[in-house]
């Protein structure tokens, strides 16, 4: 458990914490307890069920939002737009210390845009991840907020040479590891929870695939995400599918896509602890996740990345192999089963590009530094 860090010496505003979707709940939530009652949490309702973020609340022992801005449920453009205008609003009425945002959510990008409309210091966790992928989203959100930051924690030296070539100074850049792995050491289960977990999915260690999807990329089309379903459907193992509510939509919506994935132990979306419990056990995961990319260097589990690009490069030729939708997702499951014992004795001796786990607690430190920019 991380040391609380006494910050009320910092200022007599708070630090104001803006995110609005469930992965930012756990990158951000170990700052959070470290920042203790000078953080201000602000969630805008991108992920608008607060009842599936409140597990994270709770796992991470904080208190639910001081602020929520309720701007789930609409594009991409509208939900900017909206937390960006609550946000200036918010901010007028108090006014923050510091603004923190997490990664490449349209939260993040709107609270980079309001911190900056209101002059206030912006500090970006988790910066400088690129994809070069024009076609993402989260590509152009991440950018958004690394160059209105006025310091970027970089995850990785990766992370910090792409902020270096699109001109970012190295007096605004700080490396600090990824909070990734301070969640994932302090909520793995212990063994016999994971064992209980595993009978609970009707599975046994090391016989079983974890698998997620959800991006657009994926889910929205039904040819894609049924070749997907295909290719799962055809892996001799168990596979565990916990159902993001976007692709459970799309499989409903289709009879063959629903016939499919019967074969498949199609589950609903599972608590954190849950899923880090299964995923430690796991022969494998297939994915379309950007965090269980990180998650599995962590847990020393091999993971194929089902996506056009990658952010996230560091993983890729150690713990993690990227393939688009089609048949070498089936070919790749089976070599690395055929030769899994050994493939998971070569991942357990190899460090995490991630760092030891003292991210959160660096970032909370350059926090005074940023005050009265």
């Amino acid at each position: 458990m991380p040391r609380r860090i006494d910050t009320t010496h910092q200022s007599v505003s708070p630090v104001a914490i803006v995110f609005g979707t469930r992965p930012e709940i756990i990158k951000l939530g170990h700052i959070i307890r470290l920042l203790g009652e000078s953080a201000w949490i602000i969630h805008t309702g991108q992920h608008f069920d607060i009842g599936l973020s409140r597990v994270f609340f709770d796992a991470f022992h904080i208190p639910e939002p001081a602020t929520t801005l309720g701007v789930g449920g609409s594009t991409r453009g509208v939900q900017i737009g909206d937390a960006l205008s609550a946000l200036n609003r918010v901010f007028s009425k108090k006014r923050p210390s510091v603004v923190i945002v997490q990664g490449d959510t349209n939260s993040a990008a709107a609270g980079a845009l309001a911190a900056n409309a209101s002059e206030i210091p912006l500090l970006h966790v988790e910066s400088g991840l690129r994809s070069f992928d024009r076609r993402m989203p989260e590509e152009h959100n991440r950018v958004i907020a690394d160059h209105l930051a006025d310091l970027c924690c970089a995850p990785t030296e990766t992370s910090r040479s792409n902020l270096r070539n699109e001109g970012i100074p190295d007096d605004r850049i700080i490396v600090t590891g990824n909070t990734i792995v301070e969640a994932v050491e302090s909520l793995l289960p212990p063994r016999d929870r994971r064992e209980s977990l595993m009978a609970e999915f009707g599975v046994r260690r090391g016989e079983f695939v974890l698998s997620t999807f959800h991006r657009p990329e994926n889910v929205d089309d039904p040819a894609t995400l049924r070749t997907i379903i295909d290719e799962l459907a055809r892996i001799p193992i168990p596979v565990v599918f916990p159902v993001h509510p976007r692709t459970a939509t799309r499989i409903r919506a289709d009879v063959e896509l629903t016939r499919l994935a019967e074969r498949l132990i199609m589950v609903e979306p599972i608590g954190y602890e849950s899923f880090l419990g299964l995923a430690a056990e796991a022969a494998m995961m297939i994915t379309d996740s950007g965090g269980v990319q990180e998650e599995a260097s962590i847990l020393k589990r091999p993971v194929l990345v089902v996506r056009r690009s990658t952010e996230r490069p560091e993983v890729l030729g150690t713990f993690a192999e990227r393939v688009e939708p089609g048949p070498a997702i089936t070919d790749i499951a089976a070599k690395w089963f055929a030769e899994l014992d050994d493939l998971h004795s070569r991942l357990a001796v190899l460090p995490s590009p991630y760092g030891d786990g003292t991210a959160s607690a660096k970032t909370v430190a350059t926090i005074p530094g940023l005050i009265g920019r």
